[in-house]
């Protein structure tokens, strides 16, 4: 960090500020940035206290303290534009919300140097994309995995970044955001709603996948379900409401609970045969699946800057549509239990 640059900005700490949490305090000091994006700073070695850089967002501030952090300039959407076709289900000149097909990458990565939502966001929003979520996920404020279709908001601004970004951190506990999945499962669970609360971290043998753990880098998350459907007591339609945005939460999590998704090929493997149990429609539904049974259904948040509330359903795509009739057609051996929320 360059002392002199007119980019860096500074504060002294009080004795009332003595002993908060270094990212809690700045972005108390400087309301304009989200303390999400002065944790990137602060990993980034952009924050120095009394001149020596930091790197810990727990350092605990000491009063009279000077603190200094460069801003850098939005970074570029060095990915290539590209035209891909989106399916674009709101856009205005803060945001926009896309309804994500499966098999659609969010972002460049290893593996993924085009071809992604970000290569065809880059190409649909040109300059107006916000550069706050990094080079290679410029606009970004969450994520789908690959296989997972439904809703995403994606920020062209960066107020819109900084407002919905501090909506996700909340992870929806304090009623702005909302979130809801349909999964379908195998088996049905023993009771028909409930919260799976474990927390998740990297796996220790598989460093591709997330487990449940009691390790100290493990991080909380909680899922909230309740059982919209069931098919001849083989499989379950059930409905994911996010207290927390983890990793793979809800496929981790269903799967904790003995009821890994549908097509899951990470966290199902166990379950593959249990499609003998289905119809031979069923089943050939199932064979062209080809991806877990995932679907992020609704999405819901304040305007980052109207203020305005949004809601946004998706319905369920061609290849879960196709799924669930065939399920359904031996409709004597369904139950509905018809708890999908409609607010």
């Amino acid at each position: 960090m360059n002392p002199d640059s007119s980019s860096v900005r500074r504060a002294v700490a009080t004795e009332a500020d003595a002993g908060e949490r270094l990212d809690r305090w700045l972005a108390r000091s400087f309301p304009d940035i989200s303390r999400t994006r002065f944790q990137t700073f602060i990993a980034e070695g952009r924050v120095t206290v009394e001149g020596k850089a930091l790197t810990e967002p727990r350092h605990k501030i000491v009063a009279g303290v000077t603190v200094a952090f460069d801003i850098p300039q939005a970074a570029p959407a060095v990915p290539a534009g590209e035209a891909i076709t989106l399916a674009v289900v709101y856009e205005d000149d803060a945001l926009i919300v896309i309804d994500k097909p499966a098999g659609l990458v969010v972002h460049p990565g290893a593996g993924h140097g085009s071809g992604t939502l970000v290569n065809a966001l880059i190409a649909h929003c040109g300059d107006s994309l916000s550069g706050i979520g990094g080079v290679r996920r410029p606009g970004i404020v969450h994520r789908l995995d690959k296989d997972t279709s439904g809703l995403l908001v994606i920020a062209k601004t960066d107020e819109a970044h900084k407002g919905l970004s501090e909506q996700f951190a909340a992870h929806g506990r304090d009623g702005r955001l909302e979130r809801v999945y349909l999964a379908f499962v195998w088996g049905v669970p023993e009771r028909s709603r409930g919260a799976i609360s474990a927390a998740l971290a990297r796996s220790t043998i598989n460093r591709k996948k997330i487990a449940v753990s009691k390790s100290q880098s493990a991080r909380s998350a909680v899922t909230h379900y309740a059982v919209v459907e069931t098919f001849d007591h083989t499989v379950s339609l059930v409905e994911c409401r996010l207290e927390t945005g983890r990793t793979h939460q809800i496929r981790v999590h269903m799967a904790h609970i003995g009821h890994p998704l549908l097509a899951d090929p990470v966290y199902g493997k166990g379950f593959a045969s249990s499609a003998r149990k289905l119809s031979d429609k069923a089943r050939k539904a199932l064979e062209k699946l080809n991806r877990q049974a995932l679907h992020a259904m609704v999405l819901g948040f304040i305007h980052p800057v109207t203020g305005v509330p949004m809601r946004f359903e998706s319905p369920l795509p061609y290849d879960l549509q196709v799924l669930i009739d065939a399920l359904r057609e031996p409709a004597a051996h369904s139950q509905r239990n018809n708890i999908v929320s409609k607010k």
